[in-house]
């Protein structure tokens, strides 16, 4: 019949049943959003952003000195790229690193991530979530026909071992968490490498914000405790360090077996992170360091000095001191995350992630991101997020003081 579509049309439409239940990226879809309302000519207060603007130079490629800069280079990254990576994790984070056979530099850290997981993972495999969790790394799991098994937030990193099965496979962490800004101990480290120890697990550490942690904390990349990389895999980011997060610039650090899986993997998908962007890193690597170091630590104060600003407002936020996010506790507010952003968003112009995306066991929350607004704007939508608080929780007063906040303190 006229209009209709011929069965064999239809069957050529189908897509995957495993993808089909894979949703977008919560935080993406959000910011798409975000984009198209700017767009269209409304300024909207965004807080929902995985990265923190920095004052960059304009990058100009003039003078780089390595060869073929618009062709492929080496699939593990190149050489010179890869050599700083080393030494970068050696001399800082006490991690000895093999930069020819231990590092494999990538088009972000996200498919690096999704890399190591397709290494490892077989179908029915489980991989343990613990929540706040970085909010792709289920869907990742899942792409690989594997079973995410998610941890509640309120679960001590010393119980985990009661998520272990005879099907778990990884333990995945974000170390410092985004969006709580927790920053793992020494002793959550070093429970989670004898945990690997005792059940032949793989330990994946996604260390993306491991230079945004404030003055005298200590930062322990978890790959120190297992020099010889013996069940850790250590993933990081050039594009949030450098603030320089439209690159896509990934990379892995992993014991050679692993490596020598991961690497196909990058080269039937990738085949090499971009030459050209690579070797203005590589090139200039420590001049870069210096520019944005004195940015993400005030980037950093300016999270905490948030974080004072909504315990000022009686609303807690999840532990935590690194980073540029804030996970927002909505309180007695009677809507959910993602009825609360959404209101947040119509009604305010402030845009901030719903904490469902983070874990069921989120949902109570927000994520705040301090790192792409000014600070009197940053402190207007807390202000406006204090009120929408307020007046979606059921009898709340309303009289208070006047808070530092509205004071513009």
């Amino acid at each position: 019949m006229a209009g209709q579509p011929h069965a064999a049309t239809e069957r050529s439409l189908r897509t995957s049943r495993l993808m089909e239940g894979i949703t977008q990226a919560l935080s993406v879809q959000h910011n798409n959003v975000v984009y198209d309302m700017k767009s269209a000519g409304q300024d909207i207060i965004t807080l929902s952003l995985g990265e923190a603007f920095f004052d960059l130079p304009l990058p100009s490629f003039d003078g780089l000195t390595t060869p073929g800069l618009h062709h492929y280079s080496h699939s593990r990254g190149l050489p010179e790229l890869r050599r700083l990576l080393a030494k970068y994790y050696g001399s800082g984070f006490a991690l000895p690193v093999d930069p020819d056979t231990e590092v494999i530099v990538t088009a972000g850290s996200k498919a690096a991530i999704y890399m190591a997981l397709m290494a490892i993972v077989d179908p029915g495999d489980q991989v343990i979530v613990p929540e706040p969790y970085w909010l792709s790394y289920p869907a990742q799991i899942r792409m690989c026909q594997g079973e995410p098994v998610m941890v509640p937030h309120d679960v001590p990193v010393f119980d985990f071992e009661r998520f272990v099965t005879a099907r778990t496979r990884a333990v995945i962490i974000n170390n410092p968490n985004n969006p709580s800004g927790h920053v793992y101990t020494r002793a959550e480290l070093e429970y989670l490498h004898e945990l690997a120890d005792r059940h032949g697990l793989l330990l994946i550490v996604d260390e993306a914000y491991n230079e945004f942690i404030p003055p005298g904390a200590e930062f322990i990349s978890a790959g120190s405790l297992d020099p010889e990389k013996r069940h850790t895999v250590t993933v990081n980011s050039m594009s949030k360090n450098y603030g320089v997060s439209g690159w896509r610039i990934g990379y892995l650090i992993a014991n050679e077996r692993l490596t020598e899986q991961i690497l196909k993997i990058n080269q039937h998908l990738v085949t090499c992170a971009p030459t050209i962007l690579a070797a203005y890193l590589a090139e200039r690597f420590d001049d870069l360091l210096d520019v944005t170091r004195p940015q993400i630590q005030r980037t950093v104060q300016l999270r905490n000095r948030v974080a004072g600003w909504f315990a000022d407002e009686g609303i807690d936020t999840m532990p935590g001191t690194s980073t540029f996010y804030l996970f927002v506790h909505l309180g007695g507010s009677g809507l959910d995350s993602t009825e609360f952003a959404g209101r947040l968003l119509r009604e305010s112009a402030i845009s901030v992630v719903p904490g469902i995306g983070y874990g069921d066991s989120c949902d109570r929350y927000v994520r705040v991101s301090v790192g792409s607004e000014s600070e009197e704007r940053i402190a207007r939508a807390v202000a406006a997020i204090r009120d929408l608080v307020e007046s979606t929780t059921p009898e709340h007063l309303t009289s208070r003081p006047r808070s530092r906040v509205e004071s513009g303190v």
